[in-house]
């Protein structure tokens, strides 16, 4: 393949959520239009990494890492951008946020303990919620977000939970594992 076969299309467009980021963090705070178009264009990123990976058979260990890793730059991001212009949403939403937060370091840290490895989950419920983050920082854009971030929160907490529950019940499973009731039926077909 060579010393570039990792430097796919899918994998660009993957890093390009990670590089973007210092420019959508300066973007937010001095320009928030340019900030709204740009945001579009790198958070559709996500889907069409993915979706290009499958079609064209660019799937790659290093790929996966991208994309999960260029996910959670940019969710995280999102976070910070929601607090910046919209504080009040955030504010509202407070005790939620914590306890996403208090999940997503229990969902990340105990792979680590468990498996001495970083296992970053793509179920169901992530990719909803991955989704619900890009429509939630263009729709504060246009209406009062409060109600639709606390939803989205939940999602999240509820995913972190699930994911959580997969680590402890059937320990290092696939990253793409779609859900717990998929592991179930699986195992109980075996």
């Amino acid at each position: 393949m060579g010393k570039y076969s990792w430097l796919t299309i899918p994998n660009i467009l993957s890093l390009s959520r990670i590089i973007m980021m210092p420019v959508l963090l300066w973007l937010v705070h001095t320009h928030p239009a340019a900030f709204l178009v740009l945001y579009i264009l790198v958070g559709s990123t996500d889907f069409f990494d993915g979706l290009l990976a499958r079609k064209f058979d660019w799937v790659t260990p290093a790929g996966k890492n991208f994309d999960a890793i260029g996910d959670i730059v940019l969710y995280l991001g999102s976070a910070y951008f929601l607090y910046v212009l919209f504080t009040p949403v955030i504010t509202a939403n407070s005790l939620y946020l914590y306890v996403f937060f208090v999940l997503l370091a229990l969902s990340l840290l105990l792979p680590i303990v468990l498996f001495r490895k970083l296992v970053i989950m793509h179920t169901n419920l992530l990719k909803l919620g991955a989704v619900l983050v890009y429509f939630l920082v263009i729709s504060s854009f246009i209406f009062d977000t409060t109600f639709f971030t606390r939803l989205i929160l939940l999602l999240y907490s509820t995913a972190f939970v699930e994911e959580i529950i997969i680590f402890i019940v059937y320990g290092p499973v696939n990253p793409d594992t779609s859900s717990i009731f998929a592991l179930r039926q699986k195992t109980a077909s075996m």
